[in-house]
């Protein structure tokens, strides 16, 4: 497998928070704007896109089977089997009819975690726990984004896209607490701004740069220790996958890239896979 290779032709519009289910080695992520989610297996090439009915920001596996899903009427839980949706915390869209829940991920003690995004850039972070109680986490946001942890789980990882900033915590495991808030990285402007992200098994975070053509691999000091250059501008999300690991697969969107620079980037929204050299940390599972 090269380095850097473009695996699927997608084109999704808004392609968004990928995860890797190491039990079934498949891999998930969403299409937010429209309302859908896709499965992959690299081991066969079956791909399968499953419909929603409405704008699906990000998810995790259930412990249980089936998904954890924060949507734009809140965090919702789905059944693979039935094919349905069943709706359990809406804490924003009766306040923010215009907002809607975006990117986030599962704690290792099975607790969700995502934030909001709205048009006049007041969102906040939430976290939804097995017993399927919601807690705001944090306010003053403009656009949440990427989450993560450190291998220890002393480091919670949020990103504030913009801002340009991605932002880190000292992380509570056993009360889901969050404090001491700092930057972690700045990012440059004009080079993208931050998106989602994933913590390697080193606890170095990859942080995907929409409009910055590029993922960038952060140090724990959050210096920068390597940056890969995409074909496309508009890179969105990445996470750890494979059989050990060790392959990032990211993301992409083309929503944003400007008509005339469409035929330009004929890979907008495809699915890409990188040979890391480093392995990642294996997904958490809700516990609801």
């Amino acid at each position: 497998m090269p380095e850097l290779e473009h695996l699927l032709s997608v084109q999704n519009q808004l392609g968004e928070g990928p995860i890797w289910n190491h039990l079934e080695e498949r891999l998930y992520w969403v299409d937010i704007e429209r309302g859908n989610f896709h499965q992959f297996d690299p081991n066969t090439g079956n791909h399968q896109v499953n419909e929603i009915g409405l704008p699906l920001g990000v998810m995790g596996f259930r412990a249980g089977g089936g998904l954890v899903m924060a949507t734009k009427r809140g965090f919702a839980l789905w059944d693979s089997n039935k094919k349905s949706l069943e709706f359990v915390a809406d804490p924003e869209s009766a306040d923010y009819p215009d907002g809607r829940f975006n990117d986030g991920s599962v704690d290792r003690m099975g607790r969700f975690w995502a934030g909001t995004m709205h048009k006049d850039f007041s969102a906040s972070l939430y976290r939804l726990d097995p017993d399927l109680s919601c807690h705001r986490m944090e306010t003053g946001i403009k656009t949440s984004n990427g989450t993560g942890w450190s291998p220890d789980n002393r480091t919670f990882y949020f990103t504030d896209s913009p801002l340009y900033t991605i932002y880190a915590y000292d992380f509570d495991l056993q009360k889901g607490t969050i404090s001491n808030r700092r930057v972690f990285v700045k990012c440059p402007e004009g080079e993208g701004f931050p998106d989602g992200l994933a913590v390697d098994s080193e606890g170095f975070v990859w942080s995907a740069r929409w409009g910055g053509w590029k993922i960038v691999r952060h140090a724990p000091d959050g210096s920068v220790d390597r940056e890969i250059k995409l074909r496309v501008e508009l890179v969105t999300s990445c996470t750890f996958g494979g059989a050990h690991l060790d392959e990032l697969y990211i993301t992409s969107a083309w929503i944003a890239v400007k008509p005339e620079n469409r035929t330009a980037q004929p890979l907008a929204g495809d699915l890409f896979r990188l040979k890391a050299g480093v392995r990642g940390l294996p997904a958490a599972f809700f516990g609801g």
